[in-house]
């Protein structure tokens, strides 16, 4: 269990608490591989739909680290999600020419090859592979939620 809720710690970590600049009306875009839209805010709220990276989407109001957002391309697709999914920069799904949706991703948050190389040299001994290792893992939502039910944590709804 302490695995789990390291993982789960480590995954918040690595997305960031950035929260994006919004504002009512205004466009943002998906920052990340996927987007869970939610029925209302909360980690545990029922799914309303996937947003996929580099989706731009019309916000329609905030409440608190939540955004409800409106599907640009499917005007009937709306609901929450996390604003550290969302980003103010306009992102763009990369071909083998150009650069990975990864690095697009990364760059949107400040971070470039050139950040990556200064840590290498800084940091000679940063083990990059288990970061990527770290990344790859993922936790199932009720393995989640029997985990914070049996450790009488709060679920996250509000």
């Amino acid at each position: 269990m302490r695995k789990l809720l390291f993982v789960f710690c480590l995954t918040l970590l690595v997305t960031g608490f950035t929260f994006a600049q919004v504002s009512r009306g205004g466009t943002l875009y998906v920052a990340t591989r996927t987007a869970d839209l939610k029925s209302r805010t909360g980690f545990f709220a029922s799914s309303r739909g996937i947003l996929n990276y580099g989706d731009r989407v019309t916000v329609l109001q905030v409440s608190g680290k939540f955004v409800e957002v409106r599907n640009a391309a499917n005007s009937s697709l709306t609901g929450w999600t996390a604003s550290a999914n969302l980003s103010a920069r306009q992102v763009v799904q990369g071909t083998s020419s150009t650069a990975t949706a990864r690095e697009v991703a990364l760059a949107g948050k400040g971070f470039n090859q050139e950040v990556e190389q200064s840590y290498r040299t800084q940091q000679s001994s940063l083990n990059y592979a288990d970061v990527d290792r770290i990344e790859a893992i993922t936790v199932n939502v009720d393995q989640l939620r029997r985990f914070l039910e049996e450790g009488r944590l709060a679920m996250g709804d509000n």
